[in-house]
């Protein structure tokens, strides 16, 4: 029935007699769209650091990891062979990793090292957070180290210096003499090349080394910690992540042996926390939202008290306590609709401006200079969504204030 809409939408114009109406109303339609623009404009914020944090994170972990079923190494031998064949795997690198002590002057420090291969060197995307020197593991001879930024910081060290870096590690083939401990402790010298910086957490606890050197210093001949796939982008599903149909192909090649794991599968916790994360701010956001959304029934609630004399009429006429409530109704929707418009044109526009101009500057040194923002249409809907359930909840309370007496 067209009649409520029709109705509503004159009341909704209409100058009223009390001029306290108009106001409440636009107060109420007000408080909508801001409420609507701050979610907006929150959310493509959360998303824009959603989207940092992702591709922080994707520059050292591989888009396929495959570790040991138990244990912490495994031989890295031919049965990987036919991975490198693989036209959808552009890289396939051994990486070992093992918490080391290293050494530099007088300053010393825990750090875990990766040793990693001349090809991992070409393939990681951490060349482009280098804040100093390069990302080259050797010089001729020479093994070259490159460090997180806070384990440089700690231990004064600098590309440019020629002091060497010692890194030690228990032999684990000699046993301990209490006489001279130290006879017992291997070390290799690596030079620094380059100094990385992602995030606090990496930079503090991180240095990369080659691959033969930390087998030298732990002792291994051909073992690694773990290998890492790096798929070609037309390998790639939708999500950016390898296809379950690949990792099963590579677990039934590989046997029970060996764990298999795609990029989210790494940091399932971190992936679950920005998930839920992004969830509990916006459900937040709603429910202050639903706080908002009450000056609309104060709104009617007075414009019932005005149109007294209109229900009365249009009872007489044969309306019956559905159709006038269903005006009522509707007007409130139409007041959350108007603000909801309005808030998500004010909130896209605050998202451009930031997106093209950076207006807002991100504080310290961060990776980056201003606030990200990533507008997502899905996140608009489901704003829009719940926005005008609940405007369209708050307006059924008044239904029963158009009861008759």
């Amino acid at each position: 029935m067209r009649l409520p809409g029709f109705i509503a939408r004159r009341y909704l114009f209409a100058k009223k007699s009390h001029n306290v109406i108009n106001i409440i109303s636009i107060i109420s339609a007000a408080g909508i769209a801001v409420g609507t623009a701050a979610l907006v404009i929150i959310l493509s914020i959360y998303n824009g650091f959603d989207s940092v944090v992702r591709d922080l994170n994707n520059a050292y972990t591989a888009d396929v990891a495959i570790t040991p079923a138990t244990g912490k190494t495994f031989s890295f031998n031919d049965r990987f062979d036919s991975l490198r064949t693989d036209p959808g795997i552009r890289a396939v690198c051994g990486v070992l990793e093992e918490s080391v002590f290293v050494q530099y002057g007088d300053r010393e420090k825990v750090v875990v090292a990766r040793g990693v291969d001349s090809l991992y060197e070409h393939t990681t995307g951490l060349r482009d957070y280098l804040v100093d020197g390069t990302f080259e593991l050797t010089f001729g001879d020479l093994s070259q180290v490159v460090l997180g930024r806070t384990v440089a910081l700690e231990l004064g060290a600098r590309p440019a210096f020629l002091q060497p870096l010692t890194a030690w590690f228990p032999s684990r083939t000699q046993k301990v003499d209490l006489l001279n401990p130290l006879a017992s402790l291997r070390k290799v010298k690596l030079h620094p090349a380059g100094i990385v910086s992602l995030e606090q957490g990496f930079d503090q606890k991180y240095m990369f080394m080659p691959l033969a050197a930390l087998r030298e210093l732990l002792e291994y001949d051909n073992d690694v910690s773990v290998v890492e796939l790096y798929l070609a982008p037309e390998a790639l599903n939708r999500h950016g992540l390898a296809p379950a149909a690949l990792l099963s192909q590579i677990q039934e090649q590989l046997g029970e042996g060996f764990t298999v794991r795609d990029r989210q599968q790494q940091n399932s916790t971190l992936y679950k926390l920005l998930k839920y994360e992004k969830i509990a701010i916006y459900l937040i956001l709603l429910f202050v939202m639903l706080i908002v959304s009450f000056n609309i029934y104060g709104s009617l609630s007075m414009l019932i008290i005005e149109k007294r004399d209109d229900i009365a009429t249009l009872r007489a006429m044969g309306a019956d306590d559905a159709l006038v409530g269903q005006i009522f109704v509707r007007e409130g929707w139409l007041i959350s609709l108007f603000g909801i418009v309005l808030g998500v044109l004010a909130g896209l526009l605050v998202c451009w401006l930031q997106l093209r101009f950076g207006l807002v500057k991100m504080p310290g040194n961060f990776v980056v200079s201003a606030y990200p923002v990533v507008i997502q249409v899905s996140d608009i809907l489901l704003i829009v969504a719940g926005v005008a359930l609940i405007g369209w909840l708050i307006s059924l309370l008044t239904r029963r204030l158009t009861a008759p007496e």
